[in-house]
């Protein structure tokens, strides 16, 4: 497939795009003074099981106990986002003003920093080939827009203002991910580099990818598709220098496993099971299929009252007999009702695009905004996906396999709005790519209308 001819465009982004995105989100949290959790369920809104395996961690019970009593080690959530957490702890208190402001100061530095990343993808896979120039003078306006869009947009900088969780962190990796797969299949450059520096990029990927799934490993399921796209052949990458990208890949696959090694090490010793990414699969799943639980789980996984008849059988069994046991409860309320199953699968795949509805405790106007808010930028990425496919737009085949890949973990289990954060960057970038592909009508045009 013949690519559009390249021509030269600056992929770093502005300084004073990242500086702003990053001075907005602080000034929402110290003027909305969001770092001030709500007290409820025992500080259980400040940053829900991350919190207290966090606390666990500083108290000097190690990485376990992610719930209101005392259960054991655990693997429940990957280990990223719970560390930061407990560096918070150990620099300002559990459970403090000051550690939420810290925390909030990462996830907003984190954000900010995906406004550059977003910058280089668009400049390599639109502005690089000429595509969606409309009536600009500048040389990236796809670039710049989609930028500027991530940085002052409201929709972009929620999770870093207001949740101490991982969404924010995990959209960061992913997104910078994704700028060094773009590197090393050389989208937008007129010549490869040399395969030295290659091997140092594939490097950094792997590195990437392994700090990607120790925030979340649900996204893990893209690794394997963007290596195939990677290697395969291109017009810049000719079929000699397959060689080359095989021992990149190789050495890319090395590192990202050296990365997650020490975590599944002490989870073979703590919990004494192969877990390489997080062990509450069977737990997650059988709230999915629980009876009364309908398409979207509410409340927490596990009771927050530590004398719960249920979280005292968790104790008893353990983590992962008892994650084992629930998974197998699940698969059996599959099998005896295969229909409502798939009803809920169907279900999850729309809220993940269309949104995903809140509990009746917001403002009807409030929260209609969210969902036409979410619903729009969700539509508008995925035309504007099928727009660069249908185009050929270098690059278009790995933003589609994101899409296709990162939501079927959800589909299946549970969704929330948070869970599409990861993507966002993309769409925001094909939003902008759709809307600056328009051309106004001619006078000739507007003449044959009438």
């Amino acid at each position: 497939m013949s690519e559009p001819s390249i021509r030269p465009v600056n992929f770093r982004a502005p300084r004073v795009i990242f500086w702003a995105g990053f001075a907005l989100r602080m000034a929402c949290i110290l003027i909305g003074r969001t770092y001030r959790i709500h007290l409820t369920g025992d500080h259980f809104d400040y940053g829900f099981e991350a919190g207290r395996i966090a606390r666990s961690l500083v108290q000097g019970h190690g990485y376990a106990n992610p719930f209101n009593g005392f259960s054991g080690p655990t693997a429940w959530l990957p280990p990223l986002f719970p560390l930061l957490m407990a560096l918070g702890f150990k620099l300002f208190g559990v459970y403090t003003n000051g550690a939420a402001l810290f925390i909030m100061a990462c996830d907003s530095l984190f954000s900010a920093a995906v406004a550059p990343a977003i910058y280089e993808i668009a400049a390599r896979c639109f502005d690089a080939y000429g595509l969606a120039r409309r009536a600009s003078e500048k040389a990236a306006p796809v670039a710049l827009w989609s930028a500027w869009l991530w940085a002052l947009y409201p929709a972009a900088l929620q999770f870093a203002i207001h949740w101490l969780w991982e969404m924010s962190l995990t959209a960061c990796l992913f997104t910078w991910a994704f700028v060094f797969a773009l590197r090393l299949r050389h989208i937008g450059e007129q010549e490869a580099s040399k395969p030295r520096r290659d091997l140092g990029l594939w490097a950094v990927f792997g590195l990437l990818w392994g700090l990607v799934t120790l925030s979340n490993s649900s996204l893990l399921l893209v690794l394997p598709a963007w290596i195939l796209w990677m290697l395969w052949p291109s017009k810049i990458q000719a079929r000699r220098t397959l060689y080359p990208r095989l021992t990149g890949a190789v050495l890319s696959c090395l590192i990202f496993a050296a990365t997650l090694t020490p975590w599944i090490i002490r989870n073979e010793r703590t919990l004494h099971a192969f877990i390489p990414t997080r062990g509450n699969f069977g737990v997650e799943l059988f709230r999915s299929v629980e009876p009364g639980n309908g398409s979207l789980p509410w409340g927490t996984a596990m009771p927050l009252w530590p004398g719960d008849p249920e979280f005292q059988r968790f104790v008893r069994m353990g983590e992962v007999a008892y994650g084992h046991a629930k998974g197998e409860e699940a698969k059996a309320l599959i099998r005896a009702y295969p229909g409502e199953f798939l009803r809920r699968i169907r279900d999850r795949m729309i809220f993940f695009w269309d949104g995903t509805p809140h509990s009746p405790e917001g403002h009807p106007l409030l929260e209609y905004l969210r969902l036409l808010s979410y619903s729009f930028l969700g539509t508008c990425g995925l035309l504007g996906l099928l727009l660069a496919l249908k185009r050929r737009a270098p690059g278009a085949w790995p933003m589609a396999l994101a899409f296709l890949l990162v939501p079927l973990p959800y589909y299946f289990v549970t969704m929330q709005a948070r869970f599409r954060h990861p993507l966002e960057p993309l769409i925001a970038v094909l939003a902008v790519y759709l809307f600056r592909s328009t051309q106004p009508r001619t006078e000739l045009q507007r003449k044959a209308a009438r």
